[in-house]
């Protein structure tokens, strides 16, 4: 009964200083709004960071020559040529844990329609390309094994080479175009799968089969690349080790020696940039609670105006038999009320905030619930830590001195 009292008379005094009571709350509500936003585009740019890795190929497994650069330091200009066609096969052959995999040669330069041209990149690849890469065919046909085994000239476009050189809307399927100089039959496109997370364009491409792109394009016997889907993203890193220690037998490679070639699984790019990511969101989230400290030092501020004012109320009240206790409970009471209202304000706010920013200006949000509890955590720790003091100082006042204060 007496805290049911005593949150009466706090409630009381807030709702007689209305303007007093908001203008204090601003930096709570600010705080726990900013608070709530910063995590949501952090949590949100995680996210979309993961769904758009995932969708070049969550299993994927990309394997380039050379060392690391994080790594040993590179030798000579030969390690760039250190994947050929047997360390596929043998990879193919041996590693159990890739569902699939294909060499990848590329190479740059001009597809010409008639008078129509465009600059893009060829790649030669095998028809499990299009499994790794989670893409299908908005129409015609991917080339078979055959195909790639006869070395023919033909290709499969993505939606930005076939707006760019086809320009009138006509079905590319089966049409002649070149590549520099050398003619290809259209056999496909892709479907549209617009830019990936690093801004590149994934429609804008060329495939090819990877033989009729070494022999007829490149003129090279190794591989750019090879790149392989684990069986299940679980398995990607064991897929990655099982990948490196086959590799390493293949090209010899001592206990004591680096590798002159780099496994990387999408997981480990997730990671990277979920990593950066998160540090952005911990700096955003630093920043934005200094308005929290603000708004509890506004407390502080405002509770100790409050003591003042009340001053003979509380000799009053101490005179009629309220202990020090009691006073103490009156002003903590008003304090976390000041101060968990303004959260409550904050995370409306907050979360209306987050909808602005997703619809408006088109930036990935997520909100999560321990950023709500946290906000609310840090609003009683705030009314409680900063409105201890002045609240104890109103009980440690003497009721004589307080009845005769004026």
């Amino acid at each position: 009964m007496r805290l049911l009292n005593l949150f009466k008379i706090a409630t009381k005094a807030i709702i007689l200083n209305k303007t007093r009571t908001l203008l204090t709350m601003l930096g709570i509500i600010i705080g726990v709004a900013s608070v709530i936003a910063m995590l949501a585009i952090g949590e949100g740019s995680k996210e979309s960071i993961r769904t758009s890795i995932s969708a070049m190929g969550s299993n994927m497994i990309t394997i380039k020559p050379g060392a690391d650069d994080k790594g040993a330091v590179r030798g000579s200009g030969g390690d760039v040529q250190t994947l050929t066609l047997q360390n596929y096969e043998v990879i193919k052959e041996k590693a159990d844990l890739l569902s699939y995999i294909t060499p990848v040669v590329n190479g740059s330069g001009q597809i010409i329609n008639g008078s129509n041209n465009w600059p893009s990149s060829i790649y030669g690849v095998n028809p499990e390309y299009l499994d790794i890469k989670v893409v299908g065919l908005q129409s015609g046909s991917m080339f078979t094994d055959a195909e790639v085994k006869s070395a023919s000239k033909v290709v499969v476009i993505g939606q930005t080479v076939v707006d760019n050189i086809f320009p009138n809307g006509e079905d590319p399927i089966g049409k002649m175009i070149r590549f520099n100089n050398i003619p290809f039959k259209v056999i496909g496109v892709l479907e549209e799968k617009g830019e990936n997370t690093f801004g590149q364009d994934q429609d804008d491409v060329v495939i090819a089969p990877y033989t009729t792109v070494q022999k007829r394009i490149l003129a090279i016997d190794h591989l750019n690349q090879i790149i392989a889907s684990s069986i299940s993203e679980d398995e990607a890193p064991e897929a990655v080790t099982q990948v490196i220690e086959i590799l390493r037998t293949e090209h010899k490679l001592l206990a004591n020696q680096a590798d002159d070639f780099t496994v990387k699984s999408m997981e480990e790019l997730i990671s990277t940039f979920s990593s950066t990511s998160e540090m952005l969101t911990i700096l955003l989230v630093a920043v934005a609670s200094i308005s929290l400290l603000i708004g509890g030092i506004g407390i502080m501020n405002i509770m100790y105006v409050s003591v003042k004012e009340r001053t003979k109320e509380i000799g009053l009240r101490m005179a009629v038999g309220a202990k020090g206790a009691d006073i103490l409970m009156q002003f903590l009471i008003e304090a976390i009320l000041i101060s968990i209202t303004g959260g409550v304000l904050g995370v409306l706010l907050g979360l209306g905030s987050t909808v602005f920013i997703e619809k408006f200006l088109n930036w990935p949000t997520s909100v999560a619930l321990y950023s709500i509890i946290i906000s609310f955590a840090v609003c009683a720790v705030t009314g409680i830590f900063f409105g201890w003091y002045p609240a104890k100082k109103a009980a440690a006042l003497d009721p004589i001195t307080a009845l005769r204060y004026e």
